[in-house]
């Protein structure tokens, strides 16, 4: 059986008569999810992980192993608290701008009263959540019970790490990750008018035709707009950088420096007038300096100065005080254009939240709480991806040329509330497309990801120790910021998804299928224009993925009850392009477990010759004895799926649990 963990174990046989289906169960798990690699950056975000292992025979007759975990993450909290703290800080910026708008007509003025009021309301909704969660110290999970909790609205539901690592006889070992998490979704908030993609078109409808009684930014005009000013803000220092450069080239009476400087600066923003004007006075000023420089030069190489050079060469020696005063104008022109510019943001975004009060700060919460749970998933699956790709160069190099394909398994009905959920989880998954990773050297023995930004844009920064950072190609190590290519594949697999076939829609899920395949398209022509051939594994030829992609449109097209061949073939592409594996239902218990498993055993069956005539008996071994019945227990301190017999009826062939594995009602 190989390296067992300490600790009391027991044999428990699926074959008693040939014995050749066996699996050990472990009662401790010391090693951890990290194995003998004792990895503290891995350690720091993983938390209690159970252990199986199990042992199956090939189709040569020969044994392969196969340790199985489960681990929570603490970024089931750590995530979400980071991010409503800077919603704090957001919202509180926006609120000081809108008062330091100053006087308005009595209009504008009680617009901005009632939106301030209702912003501070939110607010205050914000810190107590901030104040809640702060009671949860070293919290790492959140049950499928709890999913209505208001106070943890914010935290994902049932996230773990789900890992499957097989020891073959003949092949390479190779590790299979898969992360499972409750679809992102407003559970609180509840699903009556439905979720986040209904209700945000709706909103967008609605302010269009009212758009009389206030002036109308669309979600993309606001948004470019605030890109401006973030752009402009940023720009600020930069540029206040470089002129505090010229004038130390200037004191230092450096022609060289100085004009370097003085490029670095020109080439910044020359886009306002007056800072251009400012901008001009200052390089006319460097340009007569460097000027005199040169003449002095040539006089001095000739013969003696007279006593007009003399008073040249005094006048380098004050470039220093010739350039101050102007460079003192610019930045003042610069603070003022981005001072105005930060008023006419702050009164667009006046009228954009007045037309919509109070649904469209609901709607922002709604959409910050589904993407919290989205963001929490997303940086544990890096983090574990990273960690395991550290000594793959065509994986690194992927990761800063390419990105980083996510790929997300809905199990969630078109019908009734779960058609809500499916529509808060496909906007939570697009809105990841805003994120960017970064991988710094970790500075302190803490290290959890850092997370900065606005609700248009974040960046998480992800601390590795220095021997592992060494290892990163450069690209990264200076700093590339590293991009996301999160795409959502949807089949509804139980009796619900039955009555939506027959009696409702599954427009939406189509929908989500189609509008992703176009994605997953993108990112694959993106991978093969930039990526050489020979940084695929061995065993994956661009041939075999442009079949796959095509196998899936055409499964897509086809519109098939319950395809399911969409969901393997979504998750092999993924696998062969290097991405991250996420698999969600309503709470990721029950159909995930039927899910992860039965991809757990078709990886064995495909790519290390599980023998066939045991592809069932693996099968319900491992959901009989295997991590994801104790995730059930976890969740509802019983081992059992929640699953009867009606409803198991109208479940795919292969994600029907064994007999005496289910009859509980579904929390």
């Amino acid at each position: 059986m190989g390296e067992l963990e300490e600790g009391e174990t027991d044999h428990i046989t699926a074959d008693t008569q040939d014995q050749k289906c066996a699996l050990v169960r472990e009662c401790t798990a010391t090693e951890g999810i990290s194995g003998k690699d004792n990895l503290p950056s891995l350690n720091a975000v993983l938390r209690n992980p159970v252990c199986k292992l199990y042992r199956f025979p090939t189709s040569d007759n020969k044994w392969m192993r196969i340790r199985e975990q489960m681990a929570e993450t603490t970024l089931s909290f750590h995530v979400p608290k980071e991010l409503i703290n800077l919603h704090i800080k957001e919202d509180m910026r926006r609120n000081q701008e809108l008062k330091d708008l100053g006087e308005l007509a009595p209009h504008w003025d009680n617009m901005r009263k009632s939106v301030i009021a209702h912003c501070d309301q939110m607010l205050s909704m914000y810190q107590d959540t901030l104040e809640e969660l702060g009671k949860h110290t070293g919290s790492s999970f959140k049950s499928s019970c709890s999913k209505g909790e208001k106070t943890l609205e914010f935290i994902p539901i049932n996230l773990h790490l789900q890992r499957m690592h097989v020891h073959s006889p003949r092949l390479k070992d190779a590790l299979y990750d898969v992360i499972t998490v409750g679809a992102p979704a407003a559970h609180f908030q509840g699903f009556k008018n439905g979720g986040l993609r209904k209700l945000l078109s709706k909103f967008e409808a609605e302010r269009r035709n009212t758009g009389y009684q206030c002036i109308y930014y669309s979600p993309e005009n606001t948004a470019k707009a605030k890109e401006v000013l973030s752009n402009i803000s940023h720009l600020q220092p930069l540029i206040s950088s470089h002129a505090d450069l010229l004038l130390s080239s200037a004191s230092q009476r450096s022609p060289d420096s100085l004009k370097n400087s003085l490029k670095m600066l020109s080439e910044k923003d020359r886009v306002w007038a007056n800072v251009a004007k400012s901008l001009n006075c200052l390089i006319a000023m460097v340009d007569r300096l460097l000027e005199k420089d040169n003449m002095s030069n040539i006089k001095e190489g000739e013969n003696e100065p007279s006593a007009a050079d003399c008073k040249v060469l005094h006048t380098r020696g004050d470039w220093y005080e010739q350039l101050y005063p102007l460079v003192i104008t610019l930045k003042e022109c610069m603070g003022e254009v981005v001072t105005r510019a930060k008023q006419s943001m702050a009164f667009v975004l006046l009228q954009e939240l007045a037309c919509g009060l109070p649904q469209c700060l609901m709607l922002t919460l709604r959409r910050d709480i589904v993407f919290s749970q989205a963001l929490a998933g997303l940086v544990c699956g890096f983090v574990i991806k990273l960690h395991t790709g550290l000594h793959d160069q065509g994986f690194l190099q992927q990761l800063h040329t390419v990105g980083l394909l996510v790929q997300y398994e809905g199990l969630l009905s078109t019908y009734s509330e779960e058609a809500g959920m499916l529509e808060d989880m496909a906007v939570g998954i697009s809105d990841l497309q805003k994120v960017m990773f970064k991988i710094i050297e970790a500075k302190s023995e803490d290290f959890l990801p850092i997370i900065t930004g606005r609700r248009e844009h974040y960046i998480i920064e992800v601390q590795l120790p220095a021997k592992m950072f060494e290892l990163l190609p450069q690209e990264i190590k200076e700093g590339k910021l590293l991009r996301m290519y999160p795409v959502l594949f949807n089949v509804g697999i139980n009796e619900q998804q039955t009555l939506a076939e027959r009696f409702g829609d599954t427009t939406l899920q189509e929908n989500i299928n189609q509008e992703n395949l176009e994605l997953l398209k993108e990112y694959y022509k993106l991978f093969t224009e930039k990526m050489p051939p020979d940084c695929l594994p061995h065993f994956q030829e661009q041939n075999d993925l442009k079949g796959l992609l095509d196998s899936l449109h055409q499964n897509i097209q086809a519109k098939k009850r319950k395809n399911v061949e969409i969901m393997w073939l979504a998750a092999t592409i993924c696998r062969k392009l290097n991405g991250v594996r996420f698999t969600c239902c309503k709470s990721a218990k029950d159909r995930t477990s039927m899910s992860v498993t039965l991809e757990q055993c078709s990886i064995l069956r495909d790519e290390h010759q599980l023998h066939k005539d045991f592809f069932i008996r693996a099968l319900d071994c491992m959901r009989r004895e295997g991590c994801r019945i104790e995730n059930v227990l976890k969740n509802v301190k019983c081992r059992k799926y929640a699953f009867n017999m009606i409803q198991l009826m109208a479940f795919p062939k292969y994600y029907r649990p064994p007999e005496g594995t289910y009859g509980k009602a579904d929390t």
